[in-house]
Order: structure tokens, then sequence, then C-alpha cells
């Protein structure tokens, strides 16, 4: 979950409409006219929402409130919010409120500057809750909600640990189910549309790949995972599958991003996506999360070791790296330093690569290679042999 990047103060709400009654401010505006402040209710939870039209994380961050607010007020949840603007002018005020179906101080009180100042806010969109009552969050909410959506509710420290021990579990239970299916959904999907059960995927090292279309490093490190895929498809059968974890701004390059994989994703628009980045602490992109046939975390460098290593990693642990290591040190040790090879002016030196085509058969090859420091030239070690 991402940290706030301050704490807020909070005031209990009837501090609230105190305040703002001692201004002169009898009413709040709803989309559908004034609202008397005495009918704010106080027993519900209460947040102030300060935002501008001329900002454009509150214009992004907005759509995902709404989904929330609506979400929680058709469950029946007591849950309201209160617009403080940040706007400029009264019509930049009104083109941002109407977007909004939560309630909105008056703009014309010119209250903006006392509830910064009593809140303490240095950045919007902020969302900061009013009800102190020993469980509500002291702290920016923004955070919460981009991580959670409507599962955050009531925003009380209590549901934060518990959202963060749900995490925690997802994490290490050993539960694939868990990790990437819900209530309302119990498949990923293939590039052809078609649905596959995650009962099916349990019992298989599964490799959670974090990555979009428009992501250039992406795109070379789909080369490599498509190379091994098809190497392990071939030699192991079913036992290793890929999900896409997409990070594609829209469904348009989703759909253009998984049409080039032979493995499965997680559907689009299910939120999963998201969480598993959030699971994960997924920072930056390609990044693949390693899954253990026990649903256990094998590695979250899954990136690293497939570049390196390729197919012959399988099963990932850190006890077949090790015996990958050691056979290659063996490999290496065996062959000499340097050699002279007589189709070659210079002298090749024998260097570890984690990919190159070999010049002379021009297959593609990976760890052991003798190479000039001259010229772009490289040699299978078993290339050369047969040259000698």
């Amino acid at each position: 979950m991402a940290e706030p990047d301050y704490q807020a103060k909070s005031m209990p709400s009837d501090d609230f409409t105190t305040m703002l009654a001692s201004q002169g401010v009898d009413f709040l505006l709803s989309v559908g006219g004034e609202v008397p402040l005495t009918s704010l209710d106080l027993e519900k939870t209460v947040c102030l929402f300060f935002s501008a039209n001329w900002c454009r994380p509150c214009k992004t961050f907005i759509p995902e409130l709404v989904q929330l607010y609506n979400t929680l007020k058709s469950r029946g949840e007591g849950l309201e919010i209160v617009f403080i603007s940040f706007d400029h002018d009264e019509d930049g005020f009104n083109e941002h409120f109407k977007s909004m179906p939560w309630l909105t101080v008056p703009f014309n009180a010119n209250l903006q500057n006392k509830l910064r100042e009593r809140f303490n806010v240095v950045r919007i969109p902020s969302l900061l809750p009013l009800n102190s009552d020993g469980q509500s969050m002291e702290e920016d909410l923004i955070g919460l909600v981009e991580d959670y959506g409507e599962d955050a509710f009531p925003f009380t420290r209590k549901r934060r640990a518990e959202l963060k021990a749900s995490d925690d579990s997802k994490r290490q239970g050993g539960k694939v189910e868990q990790l990437l299916a819900h209530q309302g959904r119990n498949y990923v999907v293939s590039r052809d549309s078609g649905k596959i059960l995650v009962s099916e995927l349990v019992g298989k090292t599964i490799g959670l790949y974090f990555g979009a279309h428009w992501c250039p490093p992406c795109r070379a490190f789909t080369a490599q995972l498509v190379e091994a895929y098809k190497q392990l498809l071939n030699s192991r059968g079913g036992c290793f599958e890929v999900i896409l974890v997409s990070t594609d701004r829209d469904q348009k390059e989703f759909d253009l991003n998984i049409s080039g994989m032979p493995w499965l994703a997680l559907p689009f628009e299910d939120r999963t996506r998201h969480d598993l980045c959030r699971i994960f602490n997924i920072k930056a992109i390609p990044a693949l999360v390693l899954i253990g046939p026990d649903g256990k975390t094998i590695s979250t460098n899954g990136k690293t070791i497939l570049s390196l290593y390729g197919a012959k990693a399988f099963p990932f642990t850190q006890s077949s790296i090790a015996e990958i290591e050691t056979t290659l040190k063996k490999e290496g040790d065996a062959l000499p330093h340097q050699i002279q090879d007589t189709r070659h002016e210079h002298v090749l030196k024998l260097d570890m690569a984690r990919a190159y085509v070999c010049d002379y058969c021009k297959r593609p090859g990976r760890f052991w290679a003798f190479s000039c420091d001259v010229c772009d030239y490289d040699l299978h070690p078993t290339c050369v042999e047969e040259a000698c």
C-alpha cells in the first residue's frame, strides 16, 4: 500500500460544522441544490476532499473515488464526502463539481485557506477523515483508496491492519486461488479469450509477469520469456505457466500485448492486476514473480533469473540456481582461458555471456563463449573445438 506523504490533522465532524456555521455557512451544496448544514449526518464516516479542476492528478483520481462512493452508497454504508475546492474561480469550481455525486462547501464561502491550514493540506488531491474517534485514520486516505478501493472502508486503523494482513497472507500463504481469483471470477484468460479455471493451475510453477506493450524493456524481456516458456513446454509438459499481470493503459493495448504471448493473463478489467502489484511491491516493469507448486513465492526477482539462465533455471529454486552455477563453473574450468581460432585473426578469450550468436554456426548461444576484445566476434566452445 502506498505510504501517505504527510500526517493530516483530523477533527470531529461536529467541530467541522461548527467552524462552517461560525463563518456564516448555513448550507452545503449537492448536484440537486442546497442541503442544510444541520442535515450532515455526523454518525457517518465523513471525509473532506480537497481538489481542483486545474489539477490533473485530481481529475485522474475522481472517477475512482466516484466508483467507491456509489458502490458504498448502494450497499447502504455510512459515508459522506464534502468537496473543498481549490479552484481559481467559480467557473472552474462548477466544471469540477458537476462530476461529483457528494456534497461541497459553497465556493463563495472562501474557506479554502482556513480549511487548508486547519488540515495541513500541502498537496492535492487529499482525502481527509473528520471522525476522530480513536479508530479513524489520521492521514490522507488517497493512497489507501488507490490501493484498496471500496475495500478500504471504513478507513480505520483496524481496517488498514486487516488489509495488510490479507496481503501478507496472499503473498505467503501458499494458495494460488487467493492470489489469482476472487468471489466474482475463478478463471484467467488466454489470448483467444478462452477461460481457464484457476484451480487447474494448482500444483504448477507459475510466473506472474508484470509488463505492458508500451514498455520497450518489456517487449525485449517477453522474447526471452517466450523462448524459455516454449523450451519448458517441450521438455517439461505443462508444469510451468505464465500469467500476464498487465500494466497496459487500456484494453486495446492489453489485447495487442497478449496477442503475441503463448500464455495466460488476468482479465484487463479485473482489479486483481492492481492488487498483485501492491502485494508484491512492484515498482518497475518488466518484473517476474515466481510461485512454486506449493503456492509459495520462490522469488520476486524472476526476471534476473530468466535473463541469466533461461529454461535451465527451472524450477527456479535456490538449489537449482546453485546447481547451475556449479555446473557452469566446472564447464568454464575445463575450457582454456584463450584460444587462437584459425578462422579469426585475433585471440579469442573465454567469456560468460547471457546470450549471443555464434559467428561460425550462426546459432544462438548462452553462457560460455570465446569472444574477441577487438571486434564483435563470438564462437561456441564446441565450434572452436571443431575448428582445431
